[in-house]
């Protein structure tokens, strides 16, 4: 079981920048780690982990470090690169959990890890309803817009809403809270320049 020290960051934003930029070049793929950077570090502090900001962040910044170079090999080639830079098991697993049932086994337990896989695919759903927006902003982007681009399954046609759910039934979640709540966080990473 893991412990709250195993969950501080062992890596500078710095050095996590560095890392996803030796493995990502493409400007799509560097937007999303951003913006999924900023939307980890949101809910760490709504979540009452903000000791944990940092830790939460970077997983989020390095997610998808493989996905660029060995996308059929995602989340497995991950864990292989972390830990040829000294990364910790539990910050390992954070990121590789992740790919649960679609590349890996890793089954998020850690709230951080439900989170991740909660809003990894959410976050480009609402990127994707913001940018059909007049404002092309999630700013003034509200929750029943989103629903009606969630429920018209051709669109962001390659944003799994079934990992969506499955992330929203793991943190015990409504779909709409995990939603409503993606929005705030996506406005705080679009406020932070994530966007």
């Amino acid at each position: 079981m893991a412990r709250a020290e195993d969950y501080h960051t062992h890596i500078t934003r710095p050095e996590a920048w560095e890392l996803l930029c030796e493995y990502n070049k493409e400007p799509f793929h560097l937007k999303h780690a951003r913006t999924v950077e900023a939307v980890m570090r949101w809910f760490a502090e709504e979540l009452g982990y903000g000791a944990q900001a940092d830790f939460w962040a970077n997983v989020g910044l390095l997610h998808d470090i493989d996905f660029e170079m060995y996308p059929e090999r995602h989340c497995l080639e991950a864990a292989a690169i972390l830990r040829g830079r000294g990364l910790p098991e539990s910050f390992v697993r954070a990121v590789c959990s992740h790919g649960y049932a679609l590349t890996t086994d890793i089954c998020p337990e850690h709230q951080m890890e439900k989170v991740l896989y909660a809003t990894d695919e959410l976050t480009g759903l609402i990127g994707a309803a913001a940018l059909m927006r007049p404002s092309k902003s999630v700013m003034d982007l509200e929750l029943k817009s989103l629903k009606k681009k969630y429920k018209t399954p051709n669109f962001a046609a390659g944003c799994s809403r079934e990992v969506i759910e499955r992330g929203a039934a793991m943190l015990g979640w409504e779909l709409d809270a995990l939603l409503e709540k993606t929005i705030l966080a996506m406005r705080y990473a679009e406020g932070q320049g994530a966007l």
